[in-house]
């Protein structure tokens, strides 16, 4: 075993020349490459190596959580040197095999889509209040300077996405997995619209009702406890941030089918997700144990299931590193209140939330993720400006 991980990291290092990074074994042995190294992977028994070489980045996500393995140094940079993506290039597909109970069991139909978000969302308002913005948004912020916090970023993305979706107070507008509210309390206090945001997440839900109430809106805008296959109505304008993931695969189809029944002939809508290079890009770590349900799906397949289901892509913008950026701040926030995390939850929830947050941004700083802001139509509207030069003019209104 200890032959291989030699191997190994000679590989590493043969393929990128200039990569530097240290092991240290349990019996004191240290395997070290490069000069002035940023990272070490501290592998505490030869048990733990063992999973390391059989189950990938599962074996690695749940040795690092219950402390059989420590990164000493920059865990981005271990990632970024994708050491744990070398140890076992068929473990990906032996530790998908390994879970499929456990994916069949939480495949998001109508009975188990509440419970995989009650295990994500529903960890109190207080921990996400920890490390996100003031307006508890859980998604890519939009940055336009070095300078903008991620408050800034957060209503920059929603002043963004309104544009696009061209909002006026005349519209009624839905949005599919709001989260705490944001986007639709945006667009209320500065767009004038009415509507309705749905979610499965109970902890949202109060959330976003009490900030609706206190705000002054109840009788323009609601959120909503419900799935999206129940909601029923026909709107202006729809949006969805951050919350596509969760459908499943099995499901787009149905979920873009009922995106079309949503919007009225002409209506214009925006559909914010992640997605991956390649279909079932999906790690089984982060499946197992933070997003159950989950599915990443590609551009081509999400595009594809759209024209579809009848509705008209007029834009794609990508914002890969905007998210990169997004979860740094979040991250720099996670560590500034560690000591308030360990106190609501304990160290291994701390271990496991540290490792998804840093693997996600190194994912896309390094990896396959993608994130795309995907504008389309319900049949073709054919009175929508001609470039993109509405989108991105700048307007001096203050924020809420």
């Amino acid at each position: 075993m200890k032959r291989a991980l030699r191997e190994l990291a000679a590989a590493i290092n043969r393929a990128d020349p200039e990569a530097a990074f240290v092991f240290k074994l349990w019996n004191g042995e240290v395997i070290e490459y490069g000069s002035r190294p940023k990272t070490t992977l501290v592998i505490k028994s030869s048990r733990v190596l063992g999973e390391l070489f059989s189950k990938g980045f599962l074996g690695f996500g749940e040795a690092y959580t219950e402390g059989g393995l420590e990164v000493e140094g920059d865990l981005q940079e271990l990632l970024r040197l994708g050491i744990i993506g070398h140890f076992s290039k068929k473990a990906l597909l032996r530790q998908h095999l390994r879970l499929l109970p456990f994916y069949l069991k939480t495949m998001p139909t109508m009975k188990w889509s509440r419970k995989n978000i009650a295990h994500h969302y529903d960890l109190t308002a207080e921990f996400y209040s920890l490390f996100l913005d003031e307006t508890l948004t859980y998604s890519c912020g939009y940055f336009t300077n070095e300078n903008d916090s991620l408050a800034d970023a957060q209503h920059q993305k929603y002043e963004h996405i309104a544009r696009k979706l061209m909002l006026s107070p005349e519209d009624t507008l839905v949005d599919v997995g709001c989260g705490w509210g944001g986007m639709l309390v945006h667009s209320a206090l500065k767009h004038g619209i009415s509507g309705v945001g749905i979610t499965l997440s109970s902890n949202q839900h109060q959330h976003g009702c009490r900030k609706i109430e206190d705000l002054g809106l109840s009788d323009r805008i609601e959120v909503r406890l419900q799935d999206y296959r129940q909601l029923a109505g026909k709107f202006d304008k729809f949006v969805s941030i951050g919350m596509f993931e969760h459908v499943g695969k099995r499901f787009i189809p149905a979920y873009m089918r009922q995106v079309f029944e949503l919007l009225k002939e002409g209506g214009i809508g925006l559909l914010h997700t992640i997605s991956g290079e390649l279909e079932y890009a999906t790690d089984a770590w982060t499946l197992r144990y933070i997003f159950p349900g989950g599915y990443i799906p590609s551009l081509s397949e999400t595009i594809r299931e759209m024209g579809r289901a009848g509705l008209c892509v007029l834009d794609v913008e990508g914002l890969r590193m905007q998210y990169a950026r997004t979860l740094d701040h979040w991250i720099a926030n996670f560590e500034r209140n560690i000591d308030k995390i360990q106190e609501l939850f304990d160290e291994r929830f701390v271990r496991m939330w540290r490792l998804y947050l840093n693997s996600s941004s190194a994912s896309f700083k390094y990896g396959a993720n993608r994130i795309y802001q995907i504008l389309f139509t319900k049949g073709l509207n054919n009175h929508l400006p001609i470039t993109r030069e509405y989108m991105y003019k700048i307007r001096n209104e203050n924020r809420f």
